[in-house]
């Protein structure tokens, strides 16, 4: 897959929250956000908001991934829902994401992600999404 175009991953609001894209893991990105201040919500903790929004940004670039065959098409992808579990306060040091893309069909997707720190098996948050793919013409223009 590194002959391959990836396709952009990520949106100027994740990277205006300083998510990058780690690597990749069997060709789905790892992304990763370091405990910058902009993103502090309790003293030495991420907030909230910015752990969800790296954990949507993590289902996004999954699908993008999963979507890009190579032929030009253009997909907009539209959140129907997203359910996301705050297990553990996010402590203010690299935070990663990846996600696992449960259902791919035509018209949506369901995936799952979660999000770890020092040890991958203690996540520190976890979400699942269902996501409309529009193919519409106005999405190939």
């Amino acid at each position: 897959m590194a002959d391959t175009v990836r396709p952009d991953l990520l949106s100027h609001y994740a990277r205006s929250l300083g998510i990058e894209v780690s690597g990749f893991e069997d060709g789905v990105p790892v992304l990763c956000v370091s405990g910058i201040d902009a993103i502090e919500g309790r003293p030495g903790h991420f907030h909230g908001g910015a752990t969800s929004g790296l954990l949507e940004t993590a289902a996004y670039a999954a699908l993008r991934i999963a979507l890009n065959r190579g032929d030009g098409e253009q997909v907009q992808l539209k959140p129907i829902n997203i359910t996301v579990q705050y297990l553990a306060a996010a402590k203010k040091a690299p935070l990663f994401a990846k996600a696992r893309i449960t259902k791919l069909g035509r018209r949506s997707a369901n995936v799952s992600v979660e999000a770890w720190q020092e040890e991958r098996d203690r996540p520190r948050a976890s979400a699942v999404m269902n996501v409309m793919i529009d193919r519409t013409e106005s999405a190939k223009a």
